[in-house]
């Protein structure tokens, strides 16, 4: 076969492929999407611990939904529905791995953490 007819096969997915604009838009997104928790972190803006994690995991999802919409590509309309399915399990998986990690480093810091009382000592 020619170079040609080894290439006309994949002109239907031509379509899905983003443009500047949109890889330029999600860029910024990211970035954006950075540097928010980052300055969360580093000013001290939310005084309550809890709640600067909780903004950090809800921009770190939307983070992860903006990579799958503007660098993956993925819609309703792409691959039957398909990519739809993908996403909702993706998003699925990514609330088990927050929660979880949330979890865990809770925990972690509740039973790890030094005897500040003497009179608890040994």
């Amino acid at each position: 076969m020619s170079s040609h007819a080894e290439h006309h096969g994949h002109g239907e997915h031509e379509g899905a492929h983003g443009t500047l604009g949109s890889y330029v838009i999600g860029f910024v997104l990211s970035v954006i999407l950075t540097v928010i928790p980052f300055w969360l972190v580093m000013d001290g803006t939310i005084l309550d611990k809890n709640m600067t994690a909780i903004a950090i995991m809800a921009l770190a999802a939307v983070q992860v939904v903006v990579h799958m919409i503007f660098f993956l590509h993925m819609n309703g309309r792409a691959e039957g529905g398909w990519t739809m399915l993908s996403l909702i399990f993706t998003l699925i998986v990514v609330v088990i791995m927050l929660a979880g990690s949330l979890w865990v480093m809770y925990h972690l810091n509740t039973n790890m953490m030094p005897i500040h009382d003497p009179s608890q000592l040994p």
